[in-house]
């Protein structure tokens, strides 16, 4: 049989049945693709011998963690092995003389934040599946998160790595040392690799304190023009938030429609901004934000409990929910331009919702320029769902047009992949191919990903 060897090995871990299978057939996508077999390793050894085995005979492996992301990354596209990393989900240590946690792959975003908080610790990468997310899928994909406008994603926050390459060898790459400059960046290089170059199976990630306090402001906005500038004014003021956040007139109104919370469904866009120190920075930064916001022409409220924190938050936090009342279908795209361009940039979508005759929801990180495009269309209307898919083009090639990038933080996948040159080039490609042929020759992992 093809993977006797593989069931030997694993024994009980090697899953083969249909049913099973189907188990680890999809992700965030909706998207259904059968793998021939799954295996869940315990141990690095373990993920070698695999590997090993698999590039022996030439069978495509694809890496997973929970199977959270919008890109396809976690997809077996041309069968194979389903590596599903879940059962390496242990916190090895963390070190607080040096605020590095040491973990494998598979443990959860938000239980490593858990584990960090009776120390004061936090890891900064928060993407919203954070309660549900791997922390190797989140090395993987590169993930950010609401407050990547202050600290960064999640490349800003990975010192090493151990990662099992496709022929089975076991290279560390990076160290504790903050300073270490020995050789080529291959830690970086593996981050956002999205599984094409190597199965990672233990990271070396930097901690941060935790902020005395926080304190939350909703600003609401009666045209869009006027609460980017508030964005660019804020940074130019040389205050940066841990969250700015952007709920636009149909992200609003979908919300307002759908939970009845008393949201002003006349504003054009609805601002949402944390910050974090000391009592008194929270004070001279809400300050001064206050003042920006309003001489903006926003009318501003500041949160005075925890209650009301829950209030301003749950307008950003239903969005995603309430989209599925309006559409079984959505393209949810999750482009970038430079802060300064966030309002054109959903002008543009306006237009092209109107030219397509399709509805366009946009929210997300005003701070990063971030913004998800959330292009709804019905699943049995193929003709709306054809122009649903133009209009993605056309926001795709706006977004290029204002020096954007296709993805901010769901990386490339499948669901990205034909529009990857339109970005970085031809030769970029190219020298992409190279390096995934260096590390890979046979191809076995996560093939026809990224178009690679």
């Amino acid at each position: 049989m093809k993977f006797d060897y593989l069931k030997d090995l694993l024994k009980e871990r090697f899953l083969d049945e249909k049913i099973d299978r189907l188990q680890y057939a999809y992700d965030a996508t909706q998207k259904i693709y059968l793998p021939d077999c799954v295996v869940l390793p315990k141990t690095t050894q373990e993920v070698s011998s695999i590997l090993s085995f698999a590039n022996q005979n030439k069978i495509a492996v694809t890496p997973r963690g929970c199977a959270s992301g919008f890109s396809g990354g976690a997809l077996n596209v041309v069968g194979g092995i389903a590596l599903s990393m879940e059962l390496m989900n242990s916190i090895i240590e963390i070190d607080l003389d040096n605020l590095i946690a040491t973990v494998e792959p598979g443990v959860v975003n938000y239980d490593l934040q858990l584990a960090l908080k009776p120390y004061g610790l936090f890891f900064p990468p928060d993407p919203s599946s954070w309660k549900f997310s791997s922390i190797g899928g989140n090395i993987a994909e590169n993930a950010g998160g609401p407050k990547a406008v202050k600290y960064g994603v999640t490349k800003d926050w990975v010192l090493g790595l151990e990662v099992v390459l496709a022929d089975g060898s076991i290279i560390n790459v990076g160290s504790k040392n903050v300073k270490d400059v020995a050789g080529y960046n291959l830690t970086q290089l593996f981050v956002g690799s999205e599984g094409t170059l190597g199965v990672i199976t233990k990271a070396l990630l930097k901690l941060h304190p935790q902020a005395q306090a926080t304190q939350t402001m909703q600003a609401t906005f009666s045209n869009m023009e006027l609460a980017a500038k508030t964005v660019s004014d804020i940074i130019k003021n040389k205050i940066i938030p841990s969250s700015l956040e952007f709920v636009d007139h149909q992200a609003i109104l979908t919300v307002e429609n759908s939970m009845k919370v008393g949201l002003p469904t006349d504003a054009d866009a609805i601002l949402i901004i944390e910050v974090e120190g000391s009592k008194f920075q929270i004070k001279e930064d809400l300050e001064k934000i206050e003042q920006i916001c309003i001489k903006n022409g926003a009318k501003v409220k500041i949160a005075h409990s925890l209650e009301e924190e829950e209030s301003i938050w749950l307008a950003r936090r239903s969005i995603s929910p309430t989209l599925k009342r309006i559409a079984d279908g959505k393209l949810n795209e999750d482009i970038v331009v430079p802060r300064s361009k966030i309002a054109e940039m959903i002008k543009k979508t306006q237009e092209i919702a109107k030219k397509f005759n399709v509805m366009i929801v946009n929210f997300g990180h005003a701070g990063d320029g971030n913004i998800h495009t959330n292009i709804m269309y019905n699943t049995k209307d193929k003709d709306e769902e054809k122009r649903a898919f133009k209009a993605m083009d056309e926001v795709f090639n706006e977004c290029l047009k204002l020096g954007g990038s296709i993805s901010g933080e769901h990386g490339i996948g499948i669901t990205k992949q034909d529009y990857l040159e339109r970005q970085v080039g031809k030769r970029t490609v190219e020298l992409y191919k190279q390096i995934k042929l260096a590390f890979d020759p046979n191809n076995i992992l996560n093939p026809h990903k990224m178009k690679l």
